[in-house]
């Protein structure tokens, strides 16, 4: 099974409560942080969000 990598390259700061929420959920910190997830449904709807604010990769 394939893992995303998902690194936050924009600030959370002016953002809606519930984008800061999925950003802390996913295990994002700040800016530049990156965390390997699995590829499952829930990871890709909540990166879907916050799409605007991260980074999406296929990590091996």
């Amino acid at each position: 099974m394939a893992n995303l990598k998902v690194t936050l390259v924009r600030s959370v700061i002016g953002r809606p409560q519930k984008q800061r929420d999925i950003v802390k959920a996913l295990g994002l910190g700040r800016v530049n942080s990156s965390v390997v997830l699995p590829d499952n449904a829930s990871t890709r709807g909540a990166v879907a969000k916050i799409n605007h604010l991260v980074d999406v990769s296929v990590a091996e």
